[in-house]
């Protein structure tokens, strides 16, 4: 059965299809039944007075975010989500070219910080009773914020229809087959803060199948996300590398035994896809390709790193090429434009979305270099750090890498990295030099001279960002 999410005019229309949903909403305060979103408002003033409005939602909790996407999809003309890791100094930037007249938070969020003569309305889990809709619903735009290159956040303009598939059901790597999710007990989980594109996918995913979805608390650590996860009896769940390599170090990552397990946001090396084929035998497992400008483009289910050659013809709904070694997409679910100030082409004149990452030809299977603009100049020579990063974390003793950029009188750059090792205490002296010169060995083996890192530092911790990425930045 397919369900075209043109079926339905708002999230709450595709909730109210059918009989009321047996589905719950958890977050890791609040626990909420999707039937009781129909009956109540988590808005305490009344969302039908932003009706037409073009609102920006900033909350410390995403469960609060959950409930308010309900009530303003399809009633609003456009809404903004506000990510936790932006800081406020942005606020006044992104209020004015989303044309924001209205704000709906939690009260802490923005504690302190001026919304000018924007209404503001407050969003608590608490539901009172909800006024009937007086007006049919308009069609809402969605602006996602993304980092940008000069420090302010990209503001990226999507619809509805181009955050979600269509039809439904359209991508086996979903892992669902039923338009009705809830009929075959799925229930979801992600690592990622629905505010961003990769979360957000996962939350569309679970309303419009009217499916249960256990969402991250503010800053959680992991393992009281995979505790929880475990509690709620998650079967599909989602994140980024960085996001699963840091599950798998967890004592915690035994309390979960997922059916589909997603990832996305990073290059998923052979490593990583190996380590968790191991450590969750009956998963099924997918790595997808997607951007916040071009939108999901395909997803891989062999269990290998890359993609076969085949996907760039044979992907349906999606328009694939590779110019100058970089992936194009076009496709019925690229974002509308940027906004801000002096907003760049987000399309040539074709339609197709330069994501600026870069591909290799291998063995009839394209594989994932890196960022164009993350190369490393090596002498004239160029490095990817993601392609030097997925040959040490296949080396059996380290857990994570971040190569990064040194500079060097002559040739302007050499290539370093922090490595992560899998035991939990590193080894000192004499040792630890022996384990850097094996796993230098092991690079040499796999990567040209120029790639391999001239220095190893072993480190207790790498840092990952809100958005489940490792956070990179030059020596």
């Amino acid at each position: 059965m397919r369900l075209p999410c043109a079926s339905f005019p708002s999230l709450r229309d595709a909730i109210d299809a059918g009989e009321t949903p047996s589905a719950h909403w958890i977050g890791a305060e609040h626990r909420i039944a999707l039937g009781d979103l129909l009956r109540g408002s988590a808005i305490t003033s009344g969302a039908e007075d932003l009706r037409g409005r073009s609102v920006l939602i900033a909350s410390s909790d995403p469960f609060l975010v959950a409930l308010a996407l309900i009530e303003l999809d399809g009633l609003v003309r456009r809404i903004t989500l506000y990510p936790p890791d932006l800081t406020l100094k942005h606020l006044a930037y992104v209020m004015r070219f989303a044309e924001v007249d209205a704000v709906v938070s939690d009260g802490r969020f923005l504690s302190g910080a001026s919304i000018g003569a924007a209404q503001h309305a407050l969003c608590t889990p608490r539901l009172v009773s909800r006024l009937p809709a007086g007006q049919e619903r308009l069609p809402t735009e969605w602006v996602l914020l993304t980092s940008g290159t000069t420090g302010r956040p990209k503001m990226v303009l999507h619809t509805l229809a181009t955050l979600t598939p269509t039809p439904l059901s359209q991508g086996e790597g979903w892992g669902v087959r039923m338009a009705n999710a809830s009929h075959t007990g799925v229930i979801w989980g992600t690592f990622y803060d629905i505010r961003r594109y990769g979360g957000l996918q996962i939350y569309l995913r679970a309303v419009l199948t009217r499916s249960s979805l256990l969402l991250t608390g503010p800053q959680e650590p992991v393992a009281s996300f995979l505790r929880r996860a475990g509690e709620a009896g998650v079967t599909h769940i989602s994140g980024t590398p960085s996001h699963w390599r840091r599950a798998l170090m967890s004592l915690e990552a035994g309390c979960i035994a997922p059916r589909y397990i997603r990832l996305s946001g990073e290059i998923a090396d052979q490593g990583i896809l190996n380590s968790l084929h191991s450590f969750y035998p009956d998963a099924e497992i997918s790595h997808a390709f997607a951007t916040t400008e071009a939108g999901v483009a395909f997803d891989v289910r062999d269990g290998l790193s890359g993609f076969p050659t085949r996907m760039l013809t044979d992907t349906s709904g999606v328009d694939l090429k590779v110019v100058d070694a970089t992936l194009r997409i076009r496709s019925g679910r690229t974002a509308q434009r940027y906004l801000g100030e002096h907003p760049a082409a987000l399309k040539d004149s074709e339609g197709f979305v330069d994501t600026g990452d870069v591909l290799q030809l291998r063995d009839g299977r394209y594989h994932f270099q890196g960022r164009r603009d993350g190369v490393i100049n090596v002498g004239g020579l160029k490095v990817y750090p993601e392609e030097v990063e997925a040959v040490l974390n296949r080396h059996p003793q380290v857990r994570l890498s971040l190569v990064k950029s040194k500079k060097n009188p002559i040739t302007g750059a050499l290539v370093v990295a922090e490595v992560l090792l899998k035991a939990p205490y590193p080894p000192e002296g004499e040792q630890a030099r022996e384990l850097q010169q094996a796993i230098k060995r092991f690079c040499r083996e796999l990567l040209a001279p120029h790639q391999v890192p001239t220095a190893i530092r072993f480190v207790p911790a790498l840092a990952i960002s809100e958005t489940g990425k490792l956070v990179r930045h030059h020596a």
